[in-house]
Parts: structure tokens; C-alpha cells; sequence
């Protein structure tokens, strides 16, 4: 049997001499071939289970074969439980469990909504620390002071109006920061802050802008739609008068996405100023930009200028009823002049005012169902 000489010489290859081992590790090779390979791999491990410590410890150290890829597969599960814990810690998708708050390994970040907001127990002390929790290195103190500054701004509004301008600059920051917990609950606290402060933060709103739009530009779903609400709301709550020359540039922007979003928030705006509102900003101003975005890149931007121009050709109709006083002739006249198509041809180059006319002629309905 060949079981028995095999156990033989491996107690010969752990006791003899050196001359002697070479020999018999030579037999153990040509016995070994001879084995079936369950009673192979069961043999080795029980021998080796049956070696000394002294002598497990001297095979091991000497070829280090049997106790190393132990150790090496633990260092793998441990680096594998660390970025299992990345990804989760920053989401990609916008799925329901991270609409509802994100579980970051042993922390929670919960996203919570303005409606749900409660007031905060001690102020003074959420004042005294709310600068250094929201320039720290631990993103989840990061996370909880600016729901601190959602608090202080929704209820204790005047306690916090003289610290704007050291936390706007901080929360900015935060919308920079490459994790997405962080980057959300900033993106939720510019909302709350569009609603509390509107006009009175106008002055600081430029680098809040930027990146909301970039932000609203971006691939994460979930970031990006928490922007897009947020942009919304600073067209609701910011005067449209203040507003739209903050927007324009972003109408030029060499970026197509952030041109979108600009181009949208701007339509939106306009429609906020109502007909005397827009006969006071200028018509004529409005009507060309608005022909500038109907040939841009992104089907985004020339919906939002179609809109913008069936709001202006509203307007202006209003505005320019020909006098039921007139005569037939001068009527005719005044009509002609006044007309949309006049309007157009006399602030728009030929081929712009072509595409507008063109455009106006149809149905609004028609148009954005197209």
C-alpha cells in the first residue's frame, strides 16, 4: 500500500540527515505521482497538522508557502470591507434608500427635508461651534452642521443673519467636496437659505451659482436633481430684477450642459417679472438673448427660449393694441408697425428673426409637444 511508506518517509524527511532528506524527498516525489489527488491533498494536510510547532514554525519561516497567502487573503478581506465601505459611503445612483438618508458604515447621514426640520435646543451653543463643524476634516460633523445652518436659518433666522457671511464662504466648500452626502445636504441647505434670506444674500450669490449649476450639469442622478430643485427655488424666492444679470453670463458659458440649466433658470425668472416687469426690463434685451439660445447645442436650452419668446410675443401683444380711435388708414399703419413681425425684423438679424418668426407662428403647444 502506498499510504504507509509514505508516511515513512516523510518522518524520514523531518528527522534524518541533510544527504538523507535529498533521497527521500526524491522517493516522496515518484510515490506521490502515484497517488489519487482526494487522498493527496488529505494526506499533506494532515501532516502537516501533525507537525511540531517548533518545526511549523522553522517550514514556514524557511519557504514560506503554507502560512503567508493566510495572512495575505486577510489583508484582502480587510481592503475589501474598506472599499465595500467607500462605495457606499459615496453613492453613485439616486436610488431610493439614498433619497431617504445613506448608511455610512458605523454613521448615518439622513437627508432631511425643509418641512421636517425641527428647531435647535441650544443655539448658542450650535452658533459657538457651527464655523468649525462646517470647516472640519470629518465630513459626517460637516454634514450635521450644516443641517445646523438649516435650523438656525428656518428658525432662529436673525441669531444667524450676521454669520452669513462667514458661512456662506464654508458652505460653498462643501459643495465642492467630492462626497456626495456632503455635496447633497449643501445643495438642500442653498435652498433653505433662497427662502429664508431671498434678496438679502444677492450680494453672496455668484459662488453659490456657479456650482449649483454645475452641480445640476453633473452625471450623479440624485445630486444632480437635488440641484435642479434648488435652482428652482432661487427662482421662486430672488427677485427676477437681481437675478437675471447674475444669470446671463452662464448664457454664454462654453459648458452645454451649465448653458441648459442657466438657460432654463433664466426662462423661469422671466416669467416671475409678469408683463410690466418685462416691458421694464426690456423686451428688445430679452428677445435677443432669448434668439441666441433658440440654435444652441442642447435641446435643453432651445425649449427654454422657445418658452421665453411665446412669453415675450404674450407681452408685447398686449402691449402694443393698435387704438380704436384711429383711422382706417392710419390704423393699417400703426398695426404694421407694431406688429410682432416688425418688432422682430427691427431687433433681430435677418436669419434671427426668421428662426423667431417661424417659431411664433405655430402654437406654443404644438411646438413643445414637437
Amino acid at each position: 500500500m502506498i499510504v504507509q511508506p509514505e508516511r515513512v518517509i516523510l518522518h524520514g524527511i523531518r528527522t534524518g540527515t541533510v544527504q538523507f532528506r535529498t533521497i527521500l524527498c526524491k522517493l516522496f516525489s515518484s510515490c506521490f505521482r502515484l497517488l489519487p489527488p482526494s487522498v493527496m491533498l488529505g494526506n499533506a494536510l494532515r501532516d502537516l497538522n501533525t507537525l511540531p510547532a517548533s518545526e511549523r514554525k522553522n517550514e514556514s519561516s524557511s519557504k514560506g508557502s503554507f502560512i503567508k497567502p493566510h495572512a495575505e487573503h486577510g489583508t484582502l478581506e480587510e481592503k475589501q470591507r474598506k472599499n465595500t465601505a467607500s462605495l457606499i459611503e459615496t453613492p453613485v445612483n439616486g436610488d431610493e434608500s439614498v433619497k431617504s438618508g445613506v448608511q455610512l458604515g458605523s454613521s448615518e447621514v439622513e437627508y432631511i427635508e425643509s418641512v421636517n426640520l425641527k428647531k435647535v435646543e441650544d443655539v448658542d451653543t450650535s452658533l459657538k461651534t457651527l464655523l468649525a463643524g462646517l470647516d472640519s476634516k470629518d465630513w459626517v460633523l460637516v454634514c450635521e452642521a450644516l443641517n445646523n445652518v438649516r435650523q438656525l436659518s428656518r428658525f432662529h433666522r436673525e441669531t444667524i443673519v450676521s454669520m452669513l457671511e462667514n458661512v456662506i464662504p464654508l458652505i460653498v466648500k462643501s459643495l465642492k467636496n467630492p462626497r456626495s452626502a456632503v455635496c447633497k445636504t449643501a445643495i438642500m441647505t442653498c435652498a433653505d437659505i433662497f427662502s429664508v434670506y431671498g434678496d438679502h444674500i444677492i450680494d453672496s450669490l455668484d459662488p453659490l451659482l456657479v456650482q449649483l449649476l454645475l452641480k445640476a450639469s453633473q452625471d450623479k442622478r440624485f445630486v444632480c436633481e437635488a440641484a435642479e430643485r434648488t435652482l428652482v427655488a432661487m427662482t421662486v424666492w430672488v427677485s427676477p430684477i437681481l437675478l437675471l444679470p447674475k444669470l446671463q453670463p452662464y448664457l454664454k458659458n462654453r459648458n452645454p450642459r451649465v448653458r441648459a440649466k442657466a438657460s432654463m433658470c433664466f426662462c423661469r425668472s422671466v416669467q416671475q417679472l409678469g408683463v410690466e416687469g418685462i416691458r421694464a426690463y426690456g423686451i428688445d434685451k430679452l428677445i435677443q438673448i432669448a434668439a441666441s439660445q433658440l440654435s444652441d447645442q442642447l435641446p435643453e436650452s432651445r425649449e427654454a427660449a422657445r418658452g421665453l419668446l411665446f412669453e415675450l410675443q404674450t407681452v408685447y401683444e398686449k402691449c402694443h393694441v393698435p387704438s380704436q380711435t384711429a383711422a382706417s388708414e392710419d390704423e393699417d399703419s400703426e398695426r404694421d408697425m407694431g406688429s410682432w413681425e416688425h418688432f422682430c425684423k427691427s431687433k433681430l438679424s435677418p436669419l434671427s428673426a426668421q428662426a423667431v418668426l417661424r417659431l411664433t407662428a405655430i402654437p406654443e403647444g404644438l411646438v413643445l409637444g414637437s
